[in-house]
């Protein structure tokens, strides 16, 4: 890719144009290289840009040297470490017509509705990679995971996360005979039902998943027990106390 095509991909339509995403940061590109090694991804597929600060990094990856001035039109952080990886998009992203033959059977899918905050997406990825066997599943209307927020936020669990995007409600019905979700009025998470579910349905995060879709999906209604002070939990920690539970 030419360097004036990848000073755009902040943007999400040229991501999706050039098929590639930007990795910044010394602990994300060490992640990156960890991924690349257990997956097999074609080395020469991913370039590193680097100021003179990190010339001599050690990186598998074809290695180009830029001026301070090039790596702040690359970076959108005020103070660019001087290290960014241009990364091809995985092919499963957008994977809307993903097979159930291709999902592990032992692996549960977590389904995020139409989740807007960077922050809370890559919470969440963190929590999937840290517990392992789970799969992102997020719909149509959710903030794109290759967002450089997302990708920052996730610490580098964005690599390890197997992820659907463009996933719909109705998609779900042809892949899934049962579904949890959390409301205030269902069984406590700590029940030994709430381990039984192939997927768990998280919403927005002031609209949570519609009512209507969950009528439709016959969706069993599970809460987390609290004191009352407050109405809500934040979707991220709603994410992680169902996943620590699921984990127990």
């Amino acid at each position: 890719m030419k360097f004036d095509d990848i000073k755009k991909l902040h943007q999400k339509k040229y991501r999706q144009q050039f098929g590639h995403y930007l990795v910044e940061g010394e602990h994300l590109i060490l992640e990156l290289q960890k991924a690349v090694a257990q997956s097999g991804i074609d080395l020469h597929t991913i370039q590193l840009f680097v100021t003179e600060k990190y010339q001599d990094w050690s990186s598998p990856f074809e290695k180009r040297v830029v001026s301070s001035k090039q790596m702040t039109l690359l970076s959108d952080t005020k103070s660019p470490q001087g290290i960014i990886a241009c990364v091809p998009l995985p092919e499963s992203a957008p994977a809307a017509d993903q097979s159930v033959s291709d999902q592990s059977k032992s692996e549960r899918c977590i389904y995020l509705h139409e989740v807007q905050d960077p922050g809370n997406l890559g919470t969440i990825l963190r929590t999937l990679a840290w517990f392992g066997g789970f799969r992102l599943l997020l719909s149509p209307n959710s903030v794109d995971p290759y967002n450089s927020k997302v990708v920052r936020s996730s610490m580098g669990a964005i690599f390890h996360v197997p992820m659907e995007l463009e996933v719909s409600l109705d998609d779900l019905a042809e892949r899934f005979d049962r579904f949890a979700y959390l409301d205030m009025n269902g069984e406590i998470i700590k029940s030994e039902a709430f381990a039984d579910f192939p997927c768990y349905l998280f919403g927005n995060e002031a609209r949570g998943v519609p009512r209507e879709a969950l009528t439709a999906l016959n969706a069993t209604a599970f809460t987390i027990p609290g004191n009352g002070a407050i109405e809500s939990l934040n979707l991220a920690s709603a994410v992680n106390m169902s996943v620590f539970q699921l984990s127990v």
